[in-house]
Order: structure tokens, then C-alpha cells, then sequence
């Protein structure tokens, strides 16, 4: 069990409807867990390193959560596909980061606001609170040199 708990499948499901953004939310963690690890290497210092690595395990957490009720609504499975090029630079890296993280809470809000299970909604915004405050991380990293 992740710490955004379980989520249950009701006998007919409205939110059935996003399943393809849930493809999309689940494509785009992978993508960030397989870049937040390379740049985690880049990192300048161990700061950096550990704070890079913490976000990338809360994008783990959320990628289970999004495979898991993509499985709920629509009784299948996605195989994750990595759709992002990692920035081969530091700076390049954090920077992507930090537009990825700001346009990924947009992409979980317009979910939420859709979403109609409230669980399904709560845990929706939470992940973009995430998010968010990953921006902040990487912008704090994008300006320590």
C-alpha cells in the first residue's frame, strides 16, 4: 500500500474517462524517475543529490498510485514508456525539471476538477501539491548555481 492509500473500483465508474490522461500521468513519472535518477549523478553536491533522490522517490509513489487506478477503471494494465529525452547537463536537467514538475500539476488539477470518485479527487490534488513543491525544489536548484 502506498501512502495515498487504496483506491476502490465502484460497479460502474465515471472516471473511467481518464483513463488516457492517467497513460499520460503514468508515462510521465516513469519518465521523471528514470531522469530524476540521472540527474541525481550530475548533481554538484550532495545536497542536491539527496534532495533530487527524494523527489524522485515521491514520483515512484506516484507512478504506483496512477498504475494502480489506471488498473481499478479500466481492468488493464500500461507498461510505462519513457517519453522525455534527459538533459545530459546539470543545469539543463534541473531547468526541464522544473518546467515538467509546473506543467504537471496543471495536467493533475484539470484531473481533479474532472475526477468524480472523491478519493480519487483528494489524491489527484495531493500529487499536485507534490508536484508543486518539486517546482520549488528544482527552481531552488536552478538558482544555486
Amino acid at each position: 500500500m502506498n501512502r495515498y492509500g487504496t483506491y476502490y473500483r465502484p460497479s460502474t465508474n465515471p472516471d473511467a474517462a481518464l483513463a488516457g490522461d492517467l497513460i499520460k500521468a503514468i508515462n510521465g513519472e516513469f519518465s521523471a524517475v528514470t531522469c530524476y535518477e540521472q540527474l541525481a549523478r550530475l548533481a554538484p553536491s550532495e545536497g542536491a543529490k539527496k534532495r533530487i533522490l527524494e523527489i524522485r522517490d515521491d514520483e515512484v509513489r506516484h507512478l504506483r498510485f496512477f498504475q494502480q487506478a489506471y488498473r481499478h477503471l479500466t481492468g488493464q494494465t500500461h507498461t510505462p514508456v519513457q517519453t522525455e529525452v534527459c538533459p545530459r547537463e546539470y543545469r539543463e536537467g534541473v531547468n526541464s525539471s522544473y518546467i515538467d514538475e509546473q506543467e504537471t500539476v496543471d495536467l493533475y488539477l484539470k484531473m481533479s476538477d474532472r475526477a468524480q470518485d472523491p478519493a480519487l479527487k483528494d489524491t489527484l490534488r495531493r500529487i499536485a501539491m507534490d508536484e508543486q513543491n518539486h517546482a520549488v525544489w528544482f527552481l531552488y536548484l536552478l538558482n544555486q548555481g
